[in-house]
């Protein structure tokens, strides 16, 4: 049987054939669309409840700042980062810069130490002013450094020249391994690691400003829960409900206000002599780089941000760099207690 179509009909028929595939792909459009649109709400990226946040609803305190050619500030962190937490740390992996402390466990000795850390025996030693003929104790604290290397605490005259000559390293490696924005990038009170830093033969001296008991107020109200420690050797801690004030234990102008792995969220202060304060694990940051302060000011408050070993608690680690710690020849459990109350 044969079937004759007019050209009328094949119109239809086509015209037909071209409304049914424009539904098609309609529907197609319409099918990957919704798929696409569940996929990314339900993968949203910046939610609080995700990595880039540690609480929900918790925005940082306090954004690192830096004197850019001693008049200008600019940021050198994202302000949504909280806990200047890097992408590196949010999938698991450390980005081997950061300076950590190790307790002594029974049958340790230096060389298992080093080993352990993939460090050399004399970056213990240096670190931690011991000696080789030094032995260790069962829940000594360690600083341990992520390298190789020298640690040092810049001072009052000190360049990044001065200080790669001294420990035989080279700026641009300095630099680069404490992420400096640039060889001027220093401020005083820093703790730089030098790597593959050797110790020379004889330091240069480092002046002590001699300062009345009374030049400093108490950094906080609490009870001093460990003596004279950290590298320097000239840091104490101080033990409150977190959440106290912290204030400025003088007049003076605010350095660094941000996040460290080590010390947590801290605040570095210059005082007019030239000796800085420093006061770290605090719960929140209430000033900004360049920002000046007087004696009493309300810098923070006390918490436990930051590495801190065992049930150590909430506390402000204080320390002075440039003259002796007013409070190093306070005992183990002294009360500090502002006079006003």
């Amino acid at each position: 049987m044969i079937i004759y179509i007019n050209m009328g009909h094949r119109k239809t028929i086509f015209f037909c054939l071209k409304l049914s595939s424009f539904f098609v792909i309609a529907f197609l459009v319409f099918f990957i669309c919704q798929k696409e649109k569940s996929f990314f709400s339900e993968k949203n990226i910046f939610s609080e409840s995700q990595y880039l946040f540690s609480q929900s609803g918790i925005a940082t305190d306090g954004f690192d700042l830096n004197i850019i050619g001693g008049a200008f500030l600019e940021h050198s962190a994202a302000p949504f980062l909280i806990e200047g937490k890097s992408l590196s740390s949010l999938s698991g992996f450390s980005d081997k810069r950061e300076i950590g402390e190790y307790v002594v466990q029974e049958g340790d000795n230096l060389g298992l130490v080093a080993q352990r850390f993939g460090i050399s025996v004399e970056t213990i030693l240096w670190a931690n002013n011991l000696s080789k003929k030094s032995t260790l104790k069962i829940d000594q604290k360690l600083i341990i450094l992520p390298v190789s290397g020298i640690l040092h605490t810049v001072r009052k005259g000190d360049s990044l020249g001065q200080i790669a000559q001294i420990y035989k390293s080279n700026i641009s490696q300095i630099v680069a391994f404490n992420g400096l924005s640039n060889e001027d990038d220093i401020f005083i009170g820093d703790m730089l690691v030098i790597p593959d830093g050797k110790m020379p033969s004889v330091l240069p001296s480092i002046p002590q400003i001699p300062l009345a008991d009374s030049y400093f107020i108490y950094p906080c109200e609490g009870t001093i829960t460990q003596g004279l420690h950290g590298y320097n050797r000239n840091a104490v801690d101080i033990a409150n409900n977190c959440g106290e004030p912290v204030v400025s234990v003088a007049n003076g102008t605010v350095l660094r206000a941000s996040y460290i792995a080590t010390g947590g969220r801290r605040v570095t202060i210059l005082h007019s002599n030239g000796v800085v304060t420093y006061y770290g694990h605090l719960s929140s940051i209430a000033v900004v780089p360049g920002q000046e302060v007087a004696s009493g000011a309300i810098i923070g408050r006390v918490g436990n941000s930051g590495r801190t070993l065992g049930v150590t608690g909430c506390h402000v680690h204080f320390e002075v760099i440039g003259a002796q710690n007013f409070l190093g020849n306070y005992l183990l459990g002294s009360k500090l207690r502002w006079n006003n109350k």
